[in-house]
């Protein structure tokens, strides 16, 4: 760990002048360092860099130690072609088509990075879920987790001599020459001391704004406090990247009122408690009214707009209901276990109505008239299979089952925040850019920092889906990889 304080206006002899600086240790940040060290050793260049982390040494801080690291692969580790359509529909054609298209290029040189050290890619070929993908039913995650990935990253990082780690540092503050150049961060250290770490190229990859409450009410609106954060380490994004970018000029991309949330289960104390299986059931406010199409979509492409819906419209109260044969085909299983509490149950709907806090007649009113409504189609989870109902509002246009069969059961739910969406915008070199259109000089920028989703299409909220899922920690790990590699051959 190192302590840097400079004098206030000036750069002297005896102060260390990194040739990178990485704000933030998540998945770009860790690859971006990693990369840089690998290659600048291979080229035989003398290199120093410094990685900058709000949180403490051991602290599971910011988004990528606590996410599950879903990978939107094939069996052959190609990332889905269909994302970057995915990406121009639902955006308006906003979304940066060529940083997509760069993207599913890239990744599988980022993954043969991951196994080639040490981290374990698990394929999962789904045989009881559709899910939506160009990736013949396929799906993958690095197993443990984005913890076990940022603790194999960590090591390689840590065998090199030629790095410093900052812990309990929070860059606040771009550092510039007098020609718009950066060189350096202004940091506060953990006295609530500022210092000054100077540097040829910086790199922010600290995170969104998901945990600032100021900033979420500014941008995304009023209620936004009442979003929870899906993980505790979220509380380190606080958009002191997105801050020091403005300053220093950079454009910005993204919908800035927009996020991702997911539904989780409102009785856990466990981080990413998501309840993924909203699709096969029927999913109600607190009045016992359904408010949404469960199966507009397949599970993952619906569950961010159903838990945005929830806490814009229905007062952050959302319940899932199903029963016997749904619970029966599905668990035990990732569809309805990612939280570690059983759902609740109940021999009759009056009865689980009661353990969920709901009206037993209101709750009983809604199912009967759901089972109603139901066509007769066969049900089938791996395909959108038609079976809907008629004369609801709204009506469910794929599994549709009916709920009859004892016991019932039900989860109660509510949204918490994943990442932010506005940020800042970049060139295909991950290079910030002023508003001009025109790089800044020696600044960077991957991760969720960099704004690349949009929720501004009436398309999306008709599609059902405002970010194509399972993209995230894929674009933070291959940017970062890039952004690292790019600046060891700039040196």
């Amino acid at each position: 760990m190192s302590t840097i304080n400079s004098p206030a206006n000036s750069l002297s002899d005896a102060d260390p002048v990194y040739d990178l600086i990485v704000v933030g240790s998540g998945f770009a940040g860790c690859m971006t360092t990693l990369n840089f060290l690998e290659d600048t050793k291979t080229q035989g260049k003398a290199a120093k860099v410094v990685l900058i982390e709000a949180g403490k040494d051991g602290e599971r801080c910011g988004a990528s130690r606590w996410t599950p690291a879903f990978f939107r692969l094939d069996k052959n580790n190609k990332f889905d072609s269909h994302f970057k359509n995915e990406m121009k529909l639902v955006s308006n054609g906003l979304a940066d088509q060529a940083y997509c298209e760069k993207l599913e290029a890239e990744v599988p040189s980022t993954v043969k990075f991951l196994l080639d050290h040490g981290i374990v890619v698990q394929h999962q070929d789904e045989r009881n879920v559709y899910l939506g993908f160009n990736t013949g039913q396929n799906f993958a995650k690095g197993e443990g987790g984005g913890y076990a990935i940022i603790l194999k990253l960590f090591k390689h990082i840590l065998s090199f001599p030629n790095v410093d780690i900052m812990w309990e540092t929070n860059a606040e503050e771009l550092l510039t020459q007098d020609d718009g150049t950066i060189c350096g961060v202004k940091v506060r250290k953990n006295d609530g001391r500022f210092a000054k770490v100077f540097g040829e190229k910086v790199m922010l990859s600290c995170g969104g704004f998901e945990g600032n409450r100021e900033m979420l009410g500014r941008y995304v609106g009023p209620r936004a406090e009442q979003l929870g954060l899906v993980a505790p380490g979220l509380k380190y994004n606080t958009g002191f990247g997105l801050k020091m970018g403005l300053q220093v000029g950079a454009a910005t991309a993204g919908s800035f009122h927009g996020l991702h949330c997911e539904l989780v289960d409102t009785r856990s104390s466990k981080p990413e408690a998501t309840v993924w299986g909203h699709s096969f059931g029927i999913v109600v406010n607190e009045h016992s009214k359904r408010f949404y199409d469960e199966g507009n979509r397949s599970l993952f492409a619906t569950c961010e707009v159903i838990a945005y819906e929830t806490w814009r419209d229905q007062k952050q109260k959302a319940y899932f209901i199903t029963d016997a044969p749904i619970m029966d085909r599905f668990r035990p299983g990732w569809v309805y276990d990612t939280t570690d509490l059983d759902p609740e149950k109940g021999d009759t709907i009056e009865d689980l109505a009661v353990k969920l806090g709901l009206v037993p007649q209101e709750l009983k009113k809604t199912v009967d008239e759901y089972n109603a409504s139901i066509n007769g189609k066969e049900f089938n989870p791996m395909a959108l299979d038609g079976k809907s109902t008629f004369g609801l509002t709204p009506n469910k246009t794929n599994w549709a089952a009916p709920i009859k069969v004892a016991p019932f059961y039900g989860y109660p739910l509510t949204a918490k925040i994943v990442f932010t969406f506005g940020g800042l915008k970049v060139d295909l070199d991950s290079r910030v850019l002023s508003t001009t259109g025109t790089p800044i000089p020696g600044l960077y920028c991957a991760g969720e920092l960099s704004g690349l989703y949009y929720n501004e299409s009436k398309v999306a909220s008709e599609f059902g889906i405002l970010n194509p899922p399972c993209n995230s920690a894929l674009r933070c790990l291959t940017f970062g990889r890039l952004a690292g590699k790019s600046a060891a051959r700039d040196l």
